[in-house]
């Protein structure tokens, strides 16, 4: 029988070939929806599976058409996927002269990001995704941000199990910006998508009023970013070893913490 060391050792290795593949939404209107994210990110259509994607850099966006619009309030743990843009202010105001709606405007949060000029503003996408924009070295597809009840054991998660690599500490400290609170939380890398895990408190002090009386996050599935996806080269392999490391799988469906749900596609590297 393997020791919880030599899985664990296991798992590392197996996530050299772990990469992270796709974002699955929900839409009542999924051709409207490739045409808005090609048309406002740098991203291109393309064919997954023989239905329309959206192709991002090595990362899809996959849709499934739903008759009645998907929750879209923040009381799941996946709160939204993201863009870079070198000059946000000037990104902002091309946005603006094509007409779209932001939840968000133009902030500056450069005591938050620690740095000065950072600046992030809150797309209304199709279906009431929420899609960041953000200052950054690059205008690609950038980040998913999680929460999570305990962001470090969230974070160790992804990195035993799915390959990610952890940036800083991972601290459980609480730390506060303006008010609100951005810590204890993570940072990881998958590929070139950055995952951060802010805690469960931001999210109730962001949406205060949807929180009131709920104690745990809402499943993903069902949801307007329904799961998030990685590849794997031998897709029983990782159940098996998934299933080894105490993890819940169904199918190839992982139960991600605080109710994320991951999917597994078996596919090599591009």
């Amino acid at each position: 029988m393997r020791t919880t060391l030599a899985l664990f050792a296991c798992a590392i290795a197996a996530g050299q070939d772990i990469h992270f593949h796709h974002v699955h939404l929900n839409s009542t209107d999924p051709a409207a929806a490739v045409e808005f994210y090609t048309g406002h990110f740098e991203c291109e259509k393309a064919q997954y599976d023989g239905h329309d994607a959206v192709r991002a850099g090595k990362v899809w966006l996959l849709f499934s058409k739903v008759d009645q619009a998907p929750p879209a309030d923040l009381v799941s743990a996946i709160w939204h996927i993201g863009w870079g843009a070198e000059d946000m202010k000037a990104t902002y105001q091309k946005q603006l002269d094509q007409g779209t709606a932001f939840q968000t405007q133009i902030t500056d949060i450069s005591g938050l990001a620690g740095r000065a000029g950072f600046y992030y503003a809150y797309v209304d996408g199709p279906d009431h995704a929420l899609i960041e924009l953000n200052t950054s070295n690059h205008h690609h597809f950038g980040h998913l941000h999680l929460f999570s009840a305990d962001p470090i054991a969230a974070g160790e998660f992804y990195i035993k199990n799915f390959g990610a690599k952890g940036r800083g500490s991972g601290s459980r400290e609480p730390r506060f910006y303006k008010g609100f609170q951005v810590a204890p939380a993570m940072s990881l890398m998958s590929d070139d998508v950055n995952i951060i895990i802010f805690p469960i408190e931001h999210a109730r002090q962001n949406s205060p009023d949807v929180w009131k009386g709920r104690t745990s996050f809402a499943p993903t599935a069902g949801r307007v970013i329904d799961h998030i996806a990685f590849s794997v080269p031998d897709l029983n392999a990782a159940v098996e070893r998934l299933k080894a490391n105490g993890v819940a799988v169904k199918g190839n469906i992982v139960d991600g913490p605080d109710g994320v749900s991951i999917e597994l596609v078996e596919a090599r590297a591009q």
